[in-house]
């Protein structure tokens, strides 16, 4: 699935700058969801107890954090999550490893000792993906590795963030966060991201008057790249203060200008670049209607529909059997993700219309994916926290991340 540019929607109640806050959406996200649950499920404390992993708490993972930068914290830091959870915001200097592509992205820590102290996290209590890779890095020889199971969502409400190019563009182009420049300010005079203000680290004393008033302002910080300390002692001084919605654009002016967009020097932005997208053309897929992220089902139709769905649709489970055990949509049929190779999945799909549903949304979306590579056109999934107890579920859709029009 291509990755594109984060639209204004998700800016305003999703991952981007989520701080502490989810926004006005009438739909909850995931993150305010996952905040509840103060105890893994009892299918994630199973990988937890099989694998004999350590759990470590907020402060715990935030003692690793140090500078927050990338080869300069105290404990590595692995996001199990899937790519657009991932590029939408992230635990500051995290290197992304999924399970489902362990062999290829475990090379990404090619080099790292064995004995280095490691934290998985992903997308809170219920997300079995941070178990799975910290049991996978464990067999691949690492030997200090624990799990920050309340993950994410709880970091994102305490912490400030990462994002990637996508967020601050979009964030650009809706006019919704503060930019903040924290290089040296000749640097910043002689070319910056349009409309940042500039407030060297250095200088926050006597700077600290542009901060916003409100302390519920998204606001973004960035310098000259990975190897610039400058934005996060910027992002770490405001998260102090009691700003809650502070992210960190660690990739910096540098890659800002490799993706061709404009600067205060000038520039010209690249075709590909587009911007925020709130409707569809095309709204439907036979008689589904559409969300904004493309493959996915809106979410605001979903819980309205899915007890009584239009003929010709049938929701997929590709949960594991034992989370299945303990409640599921009724009339829904089961082919886990997990428990089945990539023949047999797509030859368990019913020929319908599909709608795949996991616990947090990451499965449903390698399911959807992962259907369409095999050549099955009528799969889409519901990127949602699913609580089922017996034949009693509530889905609790998480917002956009990827808007465009599909």
């Amino acid at each position: 699935m291509r990755l594109k540019f984060v639209g204004a929607i998700a800016l305003g109640a999703a991952l981007l700058l989520t701080g502490c806050a989810t926004g006005t959406s009438t739909m909850s996200s995931s993150v305010a969801a996952q905040a509840i649950a103060t105890k893994p499920t009892e299918a994630v404390q199973s990988l937890i107890n099989k694998h004999k992993l350590e759990v470590v708490d907020y402060k715990y993972t935030r003692s690793k954090l140090g500078s927050g930068m990338r080869g300069a914290t105290e404990a590595l830091f692995i996001d199990a999550r899937p790519d657009r959870h991932y590029n939408a915001g992230t635990i500051p200097s995290s290197i992304q490893i999924h399970d489902t592509d362990f062999k290829d992205h475990v090379k990404r820590i090619d080099g790292t000792p064995k004995d280095k102290e490691i934290i998985v996290f992903c997308q809170g209590w219920d997300c079995a993906k941070s178990p799975k890779v910290a049991a996978m890095l464990k067999e691949a020889g690492y030997k200090n590795v624990k799990l920050y199971q309340a993950g994410y969502p709880e970091w994102s409400k305490k912490d400030y963030i990462e994002v990637s190019t996508s967020v601050v563009k979009n964030a650009f182009d809706a006019n919704g966060a503060l930019l903040i420049d924290a290089r040296p300010y000749a640097k910043f005079l002689a070319e910056s991201i349009p409309g940042a203000i500039s407030i060297n680290d250095t200088d926050i004393p006597t700077l600290m008057g542009r901060f916003p008033t409100d302390k519920n302002t998204p606001v973004i910080t960035f310098c000259q790249g990975y190897d610039c300390k400058k934005s996060h002692v910027v992002a770490q001084k405001l998260v102090s203060l009691g700003y809650t919605k502070v992210s960190n654009y660690s990739a910096g002016l540098p890659a800002w200008k490799q993706a061709g967009l404009k600067t205060t020097k000038g520039g010209e932005e690249k075709a590909a670049i587009g911007g925020a997208v709130t409707k569809l053309s095309k709204p439907f897929m036979g008689p589904i209607k559409k969300g904004l992220d493309e493959g996915s089902v809106d979410g605001a139709w979903f819980v309205e529909n899915y007890k009584k769905l239009p003929a010709g649709v049938t929701i997929v489970d590709v949960r594991r059997s034992e989370e299945r055990a303990a409640g599921f949509v009724p009339g829904s049929l089961h082919i886990s993700i997990e428990e089945n190779d990539t023949k047999a999945f797509l030859s368990k799909l019913p020929d319908t219309y599909v709608i795949f549903h996991c616990s947090a949304g990451g499965r449903s979306l390698e399911a959807y994916g992962k259907a369409k590579k095999g050549g099955f056109e009528k799969g889409l999934y519901i990127d949602a926290t699913v609580k089922c107890k017996g034949k009693e579920c509530t889905f609790t859709p998480n917002e956009p991340l990827d808007p465009t029009d599909w």
